[in-house]
């Protein structure tokens, strides 16, 4: 694709088994993702729906909830994972993530183990572990990076967040690094479209322009992220799929195109992004704009940290949520 010339790389925010063997192979072999990635929500949704999991879980029936889950989700990201081999192989990306238990987000020993243990049992090395942009996640992340596991820091919403995601993703790194290892990799999630979700209708009554707050705020993190120049650390964008008709389904994908970024997204959003075709060249407001967006918005008083704290919490407690229905379900 047009984007991959200027080193922007789309991966699928998608998991469902018959896909991993059927469509997802052809999105690989045309070039078009390379890459994919999990969370709690996902997962829950596939399980619910799809028949594909019906047997493993009949199979399963007698142990726990999440010991069931567990098998489920590590067969389903070993299957991604190689068949993502090729593209990790040649050095280009290359990952399927999957995320912690959310409920653990708050411990970070419990988090690494948990981290650690998923990451042994899927077996493969092109696997990252999705920790959230927490305190407690933050030692987390660079203890997995400094054992040569690669790290998605995940519900990233501020630059504060962002900030010391690659502090810790750097040290990490130079540890790792430091005991000879060759190739370990993080990416910073930065949710997007959930501040216009959140803030669009209060915008609008203001006569503020809507769906601008989550690019604006991307490209303020992608642009601190890019100028660490740390090659092994990259922006993913994220929460990228539009909810309602008034946008066009590929808007944050086709607004967020940047060097060395990876925009992360549903399938429908990367068959729109496919139809349309991606720009080869970088689209982000200028700096310029991104400061005077932000300043208009504090003298419209809108308190950004109030929004990142918001945004953060209700983050982690909609993956619970997910994660709580999904093993309820796998227990009756």
């Amino acid at each position: 694709m047009e984007a991959h010339s200027i080193g922007y790389s789309l991966w699928l925010d998608f998991i469902e088994r018959d896909f991993l063997r059927e469509g997802f192979p052809a999105l690989l072999n045309d070039g078009v993702v390379n890459g994919a990635t999990s969370n709690p929500s996902i997962f829950a949704n596939a399980i619910a729906t799809s028949p594909a999991y019906r047997s493993q879980i009949d199979a399963l029936r007698g142990a726990s909830p999440k010991t069931i889950y567990e098998a489920l989700a590590i067969e389903d990201i070993r299957t991604a994972a190689r068949e993502l081999r090729t593209a990790y192989d040649r050095g280009h990306e290359g990952f399927i993530s999957i995320e912690v238990d959310p409920f653990l987000s708050k411990d970070t020993e419990a988090t690494l183990q948990e981290a650690r243990r998923l990451f042994k049992a899927i077996g493969e090395p092109n696997v990252m572990i999705k920790v959230p942009a927490t305190e407690a996640g933050y030692p987390v992340m660079q203890a997995l990076l400094s054992d040569g596991i690669s790290v998605n820091a995940t519900l990233v919403f501020s630059p504060d967040q962002a900030q010391r995601c690659l502090k810790a993703m750097k040290t990490g790194i130079d540890e790792f690094g430091n005991t000879g290892g060759e190739r370990v990799e993080a990416v910073v999630s930065v949710f997007v479209s959930r501040f216009d979700r959140m803030l669009d209708p209060l915008l609008i009554r203001k006569g503020l322009p809507a769906a601008r707050t989550g690019i604006m705020n991307a490209t303020r993190i992608y642009r601190m992220i890019a100028s660490n120049h740390t090659p092994s650390i990259q922006t993913l964008f994220a929460s990228t799929g539009v909810k309602g008709e008034d946008l066009p389904a590929d808007y944050y994908v086709q607004n967020l195109c940047a060097p060395h970024a990876i925009n992360t997204a549903p399938l429908a959003t990367i068959e729109a992004a496919v139809a349309h075709t991606l720009p080869n060249e970088t689209r982000l407001p200028s700096p310029e704009a991104v400061d005077a967006y932000f300043s208009r918005l504090a003298s419209a008083g809108i308190d950004m940290d109030a929004v990142y704290a918001q945004l953060l919490e209700e983050g982690i407690t909609a993956f619970e949520e997910a994660f709580a229905q999904m093993l309820e379900r796998l227990e009756s």
